[in-house]
């Protein structure tokens, strides 16, 4: 993952021949030049995770981890001093809650997603214990990585609930709740059902949603591929162990040639061993993909709230329909399609003019009314079609920016990966030369 601002605003600088550690430390964060956003006046980091034991809302006990989260003002550090960071605790609980204010608050927003909460779409021999040390670090990574994007972003970073949870420990919880965000929130039967009545959709979302079902299975697609490659790569390389082993136990009932094969077999022993850093890497890139996966549902998210945004008008504007149709058999005298009352007309006699006058009365209020809510709700409509496309149009260009980058660096990691097999077995060879 690499957290990115906006195009305009940064310059990515792309460095490929990264050692091993460096990849592990660097993977998802790109140098960037900061200009705009909080990340011009703060520097954030989340340092270190830590377990903790405690007990719940149920008062039973229970294991979680937390991280800290470390903020520095970038004004403060000059070339003789860095000043002590402000830190805080945060568990991934509350990270949630962070996105989920995000999003109701900012609909528009193609808001970045959290690392998963356990591991999903991994090789067999990587733990799937949320616990994990190994997993608990990339996920480490991950909340970082989510910060700075929300930090990078040009709406986000302004967010007043987001910079006390990056500076207020106690009492951040309230605060977010004070808001009111949940009441905001559309419920998922109300936008399944705009999904499916709503006449018509800007085709662009339609378009997009579809991209989004199709990334998503890609995605998908790739990150088994991998997974299953994973695997078969751990195999092959604990069966070269094996060489190892035979080229040690023949040296030791051979003269002339033991010392040959006895350096052989130490040199194909330490290309086996190396397959568990070389895939722990690898989860590394295996990550970069999961965001991208996780950030199609960020992208659902919009189009259902466009979906919604433009029921909500369509119903508005057949609503008034409705109201102007009913205004004008009243006034002619006339009943253009079937309806209840109309047989009750004709059943019990028309009603008096006065009654009639009085409905109108009722409906030309209830049009000047049904006017001003379609005024509003077009409004609305116009206006989130507007920022939200320029919120889309800003993440494709990080998402062709991010995953370009990771899958060359994926490629550049697996021909060094190839090269090593290339030396161990030049290795090999020079040492049967010399018997």
């Amino acid at each position: 993952m690499m957290a990115d601002c906006a195009p305009e605003e940064i310059a990515v600088i792309g460095n490929i021949d990264h050692t091993s550690a460096e990849l592990k430390n660097n993977i998802r964060n790109s140098m960037v030049e900061m200009e705009k956003g909080l990340l011009r006046k703060m520097e954030i980091s989340v340092a270190e995770a830590e377990k903790r034991s405690g007990k719940n809302a149920v008062n039973m006990l229970e294991t979680y981890t937390v991280y800290l989260i470390e903020t520095r003002p970038v004004d403060a550090v000059t070339e003789d001093m860095t000043p002590a960071p402000d830190l805080l605790w945060r568990r991934y609980s509350e990270f949630e809650l962070l996105r989920n204010y995000l999003l109701v608050t900012y609909p528009f927003v193609v808001v970045a997603p959290l690392p998963e909460k356990r591991a999903e779409i991994a090789w067999h021999k990587l733990s799937a214990d949320n616990m994990d040390p190994d997993f608990v670090e990339r996920r480490r990574v991950g909340l970082e990585n989510f910060l700075l994007r929300v930090a990078c972003h040009p709406v986000l970073c302004n967010d007043k609930i987001f910079y006390l949870f990056l500076t207020e420990e106690k009492g951040w919880k309230e605060m977010v709740y004070d808001t009111g965000f949940q009441a905001k929130a559309d419920s998922w039967l109300k936008a399944t059902n705009a999904a499916f009545r709503v006449k018509n959709p800007d085709k662009r979302f339609t378009e997009l949603k579809h991209y989004s079902d199709e990334l998503q299975a890609v995605l998908s697609q790739l990150l088994r591929v991998r997974a299953r490659v994973a695997d078969r790569l751990y195999g092959v390389y604990k069966v070269h162990g094996n060489y190892g082993r035979v080229f040690s136990e023949w040296s030791a009932i051979e003269k002339e040639m033991g010392d040959g094969l006895q350096s052989a077999g130490h040199h194909v022993d330490v290309y086996a061993a190396s397959v568990d850093d070389i895939l722990e890497e690898e989860e590394n890139y295996a990550d970069q993909l999961k965001e991208y996966l996780f950030y199609t549902d960020a992208l659902r998210a919009v189009c259902r709230k466009h979906e919604l945004t433009q029921f909500e008008l369509e119903t508005a504007a057949q609503d008034l329909a409705s109201k102007k149709q009913q205004k004008e058999e009243l006034v002619t005298g006339t009943v253009r399609t079937f309806s209840f009352k109309g047989m009750a007309s004709k059943l019990f006699g028309q009603e008096t003019a006065e009654q009639r006058e009085a409905k109108i009365q009722v409906l030309e209020q209830q049009i000047d009314e049904g006017e001003e809510a379609v005024k509003e709700k077009n409004k609305e409509s116009e206006d989130f079609v507007k920022t939200a496309w320029v919120d889309v149009e800003r993440f494709k260009e990080q998402k062709d920016r991010d995953l370009k980058e990771a899958l060359i660096s994926y490629a550049i990691m697996q021909i060094s990966m190839c090269k090593k097999g290339i030396q161990v077995w030049t290795n090999a060879k020079e040492c049967f030369n010399k018997m």
